[in-house]
């Protein structure tokens, strides 16, 4: 449906302080003077090169009033501003594309339109892609991308069996952190391991680095060798283990979203990581932004009342719990030149104990979630072509 077919008139309303947009539905959309005028895409307001705006809020009159609008255009809309009598245009599509006109409320942990909650039905249906593939065919990418902001996790396949070979799955889409860790580490059973994860026990599933602030957003484990028996890899959906935990203790869900747990790690001499967060993390809104899950690297909690702590142990001990379920579980086992992606501010991920018979090597690293988002968003601007404003 076309712009000018959605959209049945267009009004200035209260004095010149918003306009509304009359659909053919019969609803409408309000846009305030201030808002759109603060949001105009003409070269003078923002450079035509970055998008990035070339005046501040302190530029635009506190007194920004609409004193004329029209569709005099098929898919625009014209507006007048005073004081500055300046006329901008606007498409229809890309105001009805960020609307801000909502009425209800949105309840706490309310997710994004962008992510599907998952369990254990999704073993016969794993993402995954192929290297050589995503690495020649930005479709087969762009899909892979969007897998992962989708279910927070994918595989991948048939990449190449040498050290280091992990960056070459990043640069597909990003840039690596570098931690006390290096650029990328080693996972395999270790003498004198610094860190759990460097031994053949098996490992509850968590996220990785909670005691860092701000978290490893995303996070590859890349395998070299895997002849050991066991040491399959397990992921599970934490918005979907905290969303589980809502439905059936809501006052558990608050306590865990309201309070800040303690993380720490101290595993060699000239590092001591710490940081306070909440197992669960909601934004101001009430929008599910992450989940922070590590029995290992737990400190002791301060910040929950006296009266408070033995609910909070219940609460911790039910999300434990829930994340334990093996309904909750993904399993796959990683074969040379296989790696796997996490979301590692919503999946958790695990392993199963292996034996000493054979080897397991894996190496692992830390890109960050906004270079995948940014690689993914010009990717779909591509394919579906770039919305005007």
């Amino acid at each position: 449906m076309s712009e000018n077919s959605y959209i049945e008139n267009v009004e200035v309303a209260g004095d010149g302080d918003y306009i509304v947009l009359h659909t053919k539905r019969g609803d409408s959309l309000r846009f305030h003077a201030i808002w759109l005028r603060d949001n105009a895409l003409d070269a003078d307001t923002r450079s035509p090169q970055n998008g990035q705006r070339l005046i501040t809020i302190d530029d635009i009159p506190a007194d920004t009033r609409i004193s004329n609008v029209s569709m005099d255009l098929p898919d625009r809309l014209t507006v007048t501003f005073q004081p500055e009598a300046k006329t901008l245009s606007y498409s229809l599509r890309w105001l009805q594309a960020h609307a801000y006109d909502i009425a209800e409320e949105r309840p706490a942990g309310w997710l994004g339109p962008n992510i599907e909650l998952w369990d254990e039905s999704l073993n016969s249906n794993v993402p995954m892609a192929d290297f050589d593939s995503v690495k020649r065919d930005k479709m087969a990418l762009t899909k892979w991308l969007s897998d992962i902001r989708r279910f927070g996790f994918a595989k991948m396949t048939g990449g190449p069996v040498k050290s280091g070979a992990l960056l070459d799955v990043a640069a597909l889409f990003g840039f690596v952190r570098e931690t006390n860790y290096g650029k990328w580490f080693e996972v395999r059973a270790e003498v004198t391991p610094t860190n759990l994860a460097f031994t053949s026990a098996g490992l509850q599933a968590h996220t990785d680095n909670p005691y860092r602030d701000p978290v490893p957003t995303m996070q590859i484990l890349y395998a070299l060798e895997n002849s050991a028996n066991g040491g399959d890899s397990l992921v599970v959906d934490g918005f979907k283990a905290v969303k589980r935990l809502q439905a059936e203790h809501p006052d558990y869900f608050d306590l865990l979203s309201r309070y800040s747990a303690r993380y720490e790690y101290a595993g060699q001499s000239d590092v001591c990581l710490q940081a306070r967060k909440p197992m669960i993390e909601l934004a101001p809104d009430g929008e599910l932004v992450g989940v922070r899950f590590n029995n290992r690297s737990i400190a002791p909690v301060t910040d929950v009342p006296f009266e408070k702590m033995p609910d909070y142990y219940a609460a911790y001990r039910s999300l434990s719990e829930i994340i334990n379920d093996p309904d909750m579980a993904v399993s796959f086992r990683l074969e040379p030149g296989d790696c796997f992606i996490v979301d590692n501010t919503r999946v958790l991920h695990a392993r199963n104990a292996y034996s000493g018979r054979g080897t397991r090597w894996l190496q692992g690293c830390y890109p960050d979630k906004d270079g995948l988002l940014s690689t993914l968003a010009t990717l779909e601007h591509q394919h579906l072509g770039r919305k005007d404003a």
